[in-house]
């Protein structure tokens, strides 16, 4: 018993220190969360620099490290999250309209702080905390943001992002639980410029100076999934990445972006016949639902005002009464079907609507233009010149309607009053006009006149030989000399029937003594079989004699073989190169002239000549999505074999039209030519004696191959800025 009253105790005194260090974590936790609790945000001011909007968000108490925020393209917006942090700015959202941002709204749910930035398109953006404030840039170029302070300096982003060209890092597919689809894109830097936009009934993103991977460039088929999306196709296009989503039936779709992981979602949207709107239909605005009877027009406008928290101006003339209702339907399609059902119509400058009866409208512009008019007749007139640096004053002649006869002329691009010169001289255009007018006249000269691109095209033309060819032949040749040496000519048959063999007629008149012999030393028209092998290119056989003749040295049997055998192999490289500008014809060649005669009809001859050169003859076109559409014209001609009044033209000539990607190569052409060749020449029936036979025949073989392949490269010239 006192065993067990010792064990409990212990017991005991474990629980309180259990419970001591429970209230302990306890009150750490609390501490914790108060310190959380303890930011807020004050205050909430933009301005703009340059292209960029800098946006200022004073805390109470210094700021740790950068805010989570992430990216949403459709529609375009920018949330940012502080945790721990309450609002007390005073107000729920703060209008900016600077560039593409319209405003923020701030919202506190709990013990986080979120401020959603409204954009007129998708921009990218970027943090820096100095003490206790938030500095946020919103680059309105399109590009990558620089983080400013609160000075307006750019600072160095801590995950900057890495030099040359960034490569995307995965492509992936799910399906969410409501059916809908999901592309998941892991970038390579939150900074990645990307453009999500709605074309047709297809979704179309582009990376932004991006690269991709050979191993995801494919046509991804994930139909089985049971989404609306059936096809996602992603491929280079220029510098940028371009993928393409194909989905099907009745969707909607939206794009947001949390630190590198970009997810575009596609939902499916269910036809009813009771709801206005289906899928998209055009409209993006965020969704409302009305239900009124028998309610002011004015009045239900002003609801529309207030919900989206535009400057909404009302013409007195707007009157009349309207029942709807309309559920989960975009604003900006409730507030179309409301102008429609009142014939009523807007005109929107800046952030301000204007809204009145149609009529009204155009007779106000009617006026504002007859009133403009009017002006032009008797705004006076002003003369300024411009310079153009790269095109030529002439190339304005139709656009000002001038002849090279007369000095001015009038066209449409001017009012009629106004007049235009042009100074070859010194490439200036001379107008005189009213100020509009020369303003829209700089415009289009900044549009016109600017440098043409520039392409290096490279050709390589490779010419391959592989001849083999191989002759055997043989000699062979029988003398008797016997009647030269005092003996008996011939062979003897019966009694005095002789017989004589040797080479041909010549030698058995000799043999007989029907011929004399020249020198006494040997009779050279022995041979009764010649087939030597013949030369090859220009050089004679090789060959080896054997002759068999008696003790007595009389009676002859000469044997001569002859063998020749050549294998060649060549290659012949040419590569000529030339630079022109964007649709620009350009031409280089190098050759030779060959002269030959021409008779004419009254048989007098003249010399004309006739070209045997290496000519590229090329057209390119830049595309806009950064390839090259060339138009060819290769020709590799060289002197032939001698022909009567000159020489033969040995011609290779490719003409085409093909697309070949920025710094790529493309095969034109190609000819494969292999010539096999066996002869036999051989004595009848002697020729067919197995192993003897080779004494009466000459053999030859030939194999040549000849390949032609034409490449050709083009390269777009980088433009290089000079900083002066």
């Amino acid at each position: 018993m006192t065993v067990l009253k010792q064990q409990f105790g212990k017991l005991s005194t474990i629980a309180q220190h259990l419970l001591a260090l429970c209230a302990l974590i306890g009150l750490i936790g609390a501490a914790g969360a108060a310190q959380a609790q303890e930011n807020a945000i004050e205050s909430v001011s933009a301005n703009q620099q340059g292209v960029n909007v800098i946006v200022k968000i004073l805390m109470k108490n210094p700021v740790a490290k950068p805010p989570i925020g992430f990216l949403i393209n459709s529609p375009a917006r920018i949330v940012i999250d502080f945790a721990g942090t309450t609002n007390a700015t005073g107000e729920s959202a703060k209008e900016i309209g600077l560039g593409d941002v319209r405003n923020v709204n701030v919202v506190q749910a709990g013990e986080r702080s979120r401020l959603v930035f409204n954009l007129t398109r998708p921009l990218n953006y970027a943090t820096v905390v100095e003490g206790k404030a938030v500095i946020v840039t919103i680059d309105s170029s399109g590009g990558l943001a620089t983080p400013v302070n609160a000075a307006g300096e750019a600072v160095v982003p801590v995950n900057k992002a890495p030099p040359g060209k960034l490569q995307i890092r995965d492509i992936d597919f799910r399906r969410g639980v409501a059916g809908e689809g999901r592309i998941v894109v892991d970038l390579p830097s939150s900074q990645v410029g990307v453009d999500v936009r709605q074309q047709g009934q297809t979704i179309v993103v582009d990376f932004l100076k991006s690269g991709l991977p050979d191993v995801l460039r494919r046509r991804m088929d994930v139909g089985d999934f049971g989404t609306p999306v059936r096809f996602i196709t992603t491929a280079p296009q220029g510098d940028n990445v371009h993928m393409v989503i194909e989905p099907k039936g009745l969707w909607e779709h939206s794009a947001y972006q949390s630190d590198t992981q970009l997810v575009i979602e596609v939902r499916p949207v269910k036809e009813e016949p009771n709801k206005l709107s289906q899928g998209t239909q055009g409209y993006r605005g965020e969704k409302l639902s009305l239900n009124f009877q028998n309610v002011e027009v004015r009045s239900l406008l002003q609801v529309i005002a207030d919900f989206t928290g535009l400057n909404i101006i009302t013409s007195d003339t707007v009157s009349g009464n309207l029942t709807l209702r309309l559920k989960d339907v975009p604003w900006d399609q409730a507030l179309d079907i409301v102008m429609q059902a009142k014939g009523l119509d807007m005109r929107k400058n800046g952030t301000v609507i204007w809204i009145a009866p149609k009529d009204e409208l155009l007779t106000k512009e009617k006026l504002e233009l007859e009133q403009r008019a009017q002006i032009a007749e008797l705004e006076p007139l002003k003369t300024e010149t411009f310079q153009l640096n790269y095109q030529k004053a002439d190339a304005f002649k139709m656009v000002f309607g001038l002849d090279s006869g007369s000095g001015d002329g009038k066209n449409r691009i001017l009012s009629k009053r106004g007049s235009a010169a042009i100074d070859p001289r010194t490439n200036k255009l001379i107008v005189t006009d009213i100020p509009s007018k020369l303003e829209e006249v700089r415009k289009l000269i900044l549009i016109t006149d600017v440098a043409t691109r520039q392409v290096l095209i490279e050709a390589r033309i490779v010419e391959a030989d592989d001849t083999f060819s191989k002759n055997l032949g043989a000699k062979l040749g029988f003398t008797d000399l016997r009647t030269a040496r005092g003996g008996e000519s011939g062979y003897q048959l019966n009694g005095n029937t002789r017989v004589g063999l040797t080479g041909n007629y010549l030698g058995v008149g000799e043999q007989t003594g029907q011929a004399t012999v020249t020198d006494g030393s040997f009779i050279p028209n022995s041979q009764f079989v010649s087939l030597p092998a013949a030369g090859i290119n220009g050089l004679n056989a090789g060959s080896l004699a054997v002759s068999l003749f008696s003790a007595a040295a009389n009676r002859f049997l000469n044997l001569e073989l002859s063998a020749l055998e050549a294998d060649g192999r060549g290659k012949v490289i040419s590569s000529p190169r030339v630079v022109t500008a964007d649709q620009q014809q350009a031409l280089i060649e190098q050759g030779e002239e060959i002269p030959y005669q021409k008779a004419t009809s009254s048989g007098a001859t003249s010399v004309e000549f006739k070209k045997a050169n290496l000519k590229l003859e090329v057209t390119p076109q830049i595309t806009p999505d950064g390839n090259i559409i060339l138009s060819v014209d290769v020709n590799k001609d060289s002197r032939g074999a001698p022909a009567p009044g000159g020489f033969a033209i040995n011609t290779k000539h490719v003409k085409t039209n093909v697309q070949v990607e920025n710094g790529g190569t493309v095969v034109l052409g190609g000819i494969f030519t292999q010539r096999e060749l066996d002869s036999v020449t051989k004595i009848p029936f002697f020729g067919d004696i197995p192993v003897l036979g080779n004494l009466f025949k000459t053999t030859g073989r030939t194999n040549d191959k000849t390949e032609l392949l034409i490449f050709i490269t083009p390269k777009i010239v980088a433009e290089r800025l000079s900083s002066r």
